[in-house]
């Protein structure tokens, strides 16, 4: 397992560990929170202990709560991101995947494929893109659009917790 490079989470404050942890998971300070309360102990200084905490913390949520949370992603290319109102995070990870790139067409059909996509689901597509450009990106869009409700739910839970950790990864 690794540790993280910069600090010691069991060594932190509650208030230090939740301005740390607290965009882990999108806008949702909550499960930084519930993470400390939970106890320090030596497991999560390691980024697979912590992430592994904060992920059963996600998955024992109420569905209310997990809806929450996917809802405060932001859309992929979409009008956050061209106006320029992301997370650091958010930001760094659409722009490393090619997503500022887009051209006038592909920024159009990622309006178009956000717009289905949450007149079907109720919330954003969510999918970690690190590692992936704006082409696997459409296509996963286009291929998971036709998935169930129940299917996009706990696929988006999934890219979430995929998204957290490489956050973790890079502390």
């Amino acid at each position: 397992m690794s540790r993280f490079q910069t600090l010691t989470p069991s060594r932190l404050s509650r208030e230090d560990f939740v301005n740390v942890f607290a965009d882990i998971y999108e806008h949702s300070p909550w499960v930084a929170e519930k993470a400390f309360d939970l106890g320090q102990d030596e497991t999560i200084n390691e980024i697979n202990g912590l992430h592994q905490r904060m992920a059963d913390l996600l998955f024992s949520a109420s569905h209310a709560t997990q809806l929450a949370l996917i809802n405060a992603h932001p859309d992929l290319a979409g009008k956050a991101a061209v106006r320029g109102e992301l997370t650091a995070s958010s930001t760094s990870e659409q722009a490393g995947a090619g997503i500022h790139a887009c051209t006038a067409e592909e920024f159009a059909r990622f309006t178009e494929l956000n717009d289905a996509y949450k007149a079907k689901f109720g919330f954003p597509f969510i999918m970690a893109v690190k590692g992936s450009n704006r082409h696997q990106i459409l296509a996963a869009f286009e291929e998971r659009i036709h998935n169930s409700p129940e299917q996009e739910f706990a696929c988006a839970l999934a890219e979430i917790n995929k998204i957290a950790l490489l956050r973790l990864q890079q502390l």
